[in-house]
């Protein structure tokens, strides 16, 4: 997926995150976020210029933030909002995923956090343009979260 493919989401992104104020409705709040995210995802893709280009895009990006770990990731960068170290961001992300401090997690968690950021989730989010990474310096970088 390309920064291209990235931009284009940001029209969706800004749709998504509208506050439409209080809504009268005996659903919960997060059925309730449910149907109206899929709601304005049908609608991008009904006013899609390309609509087969559209869905595949759709698709690259449910496949992206389908997996837990690469969403923490992306929600740790988005939180730093600049570089930092891949140690780091995987003692960040075995933090939110396990609610501990740092302190607590074993190191063993936070190898395995290391290497499965590197190894799967960190190659996806750089090949989207959403990170950069500079493996000499062991450091990964915002770009478009």
């Amino acid at each position: 997926m390309s920064r291209l493919v990235v931009a284009s989401f940001d029209p969706l992104r800004s749709r998504l995150l509208e506050d439409n104020g209080p809504h009268m409705t005996s659903r919960s709040h997060s059925e309730r976020d449910s149907v109206e995210i899929v709601q304005t995802v049908l609608d991008w893709l009904d006013d899609a210029d390309e609509p087969d280009a559209a869905a595949e895009t759709l698709d690259d990006v449910f496949s992206l933030l389908a997996d837990q770990r690469r969403r923490l990731l992306l929600s740790v960068m988005r939180s730093y909002g600049e570089e930092v170290t891949l140690p780091d961001a995987a003692e960040e992300v075995a933090a939110r995923e396990t609610g501990d401090t740092v302190r607590n997690i074993s190191a063993e968690h936070v190898t395995e956090v290391y290497l499965s950021l590197y190894h799967d989730h960190l190659p996806r989010l750089v090949d989207a343009g959403l990170l950069e990474y500079d493996q000499e310096r062991d450091l990964v970088a915002p770009v478009a979260v």
